[in-house]
């Protein structure tokens, strides 16, 4: 009776942050698929200025989320958590595109096994980040937000075995030392990309806990 009352009364809730949520892992799972297409097919000039549209696409979501935020009275979920999340997907979309850029910077057009490896578990973690970014609108579906994390889960430790397998090849001598260190900002950006996806499904499993 009270919560019906208090409805009235109230503002609704701004339920666009939810929306700026899904567009922004859309971006991320774009950005991961530019960096898969690199490591199968190349760097041009084409992707780069790809990799230029996604980094701004990213940053102006960032913004509209925090600037709507500061304008608004009441959130569907608290306002702390929609920092959260809003920065650690602005913040995976920046290490992929880093990636993509140290690429070109280090002049590296022959891509490891490792890389490509990489560059397929990212588009799957990013894949995973848009269902479980989804369904936050969704608090009540406690099960198949678990669920999701757990995929997610699974995948980032894919994610660290093949890192962990890069570093051994990397150290093995097969590389100079120049090689040793290009390589391995790249591979530990993907890795940092990796980390906060599931970063991201863990927040969100906490809020969704929270909520309920």
């Amino acid at each position: 009776m009270l919560s019906n009352i208090f409805s009235k009364i109230l503002p609704p809730k701004n339920k666009i942050f939810f929306d700026y949520f899904e567009e922004s892992a859309q971006v991320c799972s774009d950005s991961a698929k530019l960096f898969f297409d690199i490591a199968h097919h190349g760097l041009n000039e084409d992707r780069i200025i790809q990799a230029k549209t996604y980094k701004h696409k990213s940053n102006n979501i960032s913004k509209q989320t925090i600037t709507t935020l500061n304008s608004t009275f009441i959130t569907p979920i608290d306002r702390e958590d929609i920092q959260v999340v809003d920065a650690q997907l602005n913040r995976i979309n920046k290490k992929i595109i880093n990636a993509c850029y140290n690429l070109k910077a280090y002049r590296i057009d022959t891509f490891t096994d490792s890389i490509k490896k990489q560059s397929e578990t990212l588009v799957k973690a990013t894949d995973e980040l848009k269902h479980i970014v989804g369904l936050l609108k969704k608090v009540n579906q406690v099960k198949e937000i678990t669920e999701s994390n757990y995929r997610m889960k699974e995948i980032e430790s894919h994610g660290d075995e093949i890192l962990y397998r890069a570093m051994e090849n990397l150290f093995s001598g097969e590389y100079d030392a120049l090689s040793v260190l290009k390589l391995r900002d790249i591979y530990k950006d993907i890795e940092r990309a990796l980390d906060t996806c599931f970063t991201i499904s863990d927040s969100i499993v906490n809020i969704v806990l929270k909520e309920n």
